[in-house]
């Protein structure tokens, strides 16, 4: 882990914006991608209580999806086709291993998600870690393969190395790293984890 390179680029951050991301630039910016919003949409209808419907929470719950700025909108429409066309029995499953991810055993529920969704071929990193990503901000991630990407090369992260297809050991490799990396830069720039990813978005090249 370069921790130099890290500095660096959170000096060149907050020259440019000195107040993080609450520099009324960055607070606009935010706006648009409605991070709040979506979080509390998420933690309602991914609530325990809510999820126990069962298909009755099935298309608030799917909908998390499409409400997201994180996940592309080539797999948005893609996913949207599949939670239309699959039968009651899949429903069921997906809906299950949401449930069990994010209430129970998450190994467990996150592996039961990349089998179904592989067998339909959208077993992809922005869908497969959006419902943690929202669900626990401080503490999931969202894995957006570009940004992951460039994040590992360029602070020389060890002992992790990407694959396209979703797995559990990667998720938690790369989970352990960001919390890690915040807790050595200013609280101006990981006010959450999306903040702080977005935060490397902006400052690798």
């Amino acid at each position: 882990m370069n921790l130099k390179k890290l500095k660096l680029l959170e000096r060149e951050f907050l020259i440019k914006y000195p107040d993080g991301w609450q520099t009324e630039e960055l607070k606009e910016m935010g706006k648009k991608f409605k991070l709040q919003k979506h979080i509390d949409y998420v933690h309602k209808v991914c609530s325990k209580e809510n999820m126990k419907q069962g298909l009755g929470a099935y298309k608030d719950v799917m909908k998390v999806v499409s409400i997201s700025a994180m996940v592309s909108v080539f797999e948005k429409v893609k996913f949207r086709d599949f939670v239309k066309e699959i039968d009651d029995t899949d429903k069921h499953e997906i809906m299950g291993s949401i449930f069990e991810m994010l209430h129970g055993d998450e190994e467990e529920g996150f592996n039961r998600l990349v089998s179904l969704l592989s067998f339909y071929k959208l077993a992809k990193w922005p869908i497969i870690s959006v419902w943690l990503a929202y669900y626990d901000v401080n503490y999931q991630v969202f894995v957006k393969p570009t940004t992951v990407k460039k994040i590992i090369n360029h602070l020389e992260l060890e002992d992790i190395k990407y694959n396209s297809k979703p797995n559990y050991e990667f998720y938690t490799k790369y989970r352990k790293y960001l919390n890690e990396l915040k807790t050595h830069v200013d609280k101006k720039v990981q006010v959450s984890n999306p903040a702080f990813s977005g935060f490397f978005m902006m400052t690798i090249n």
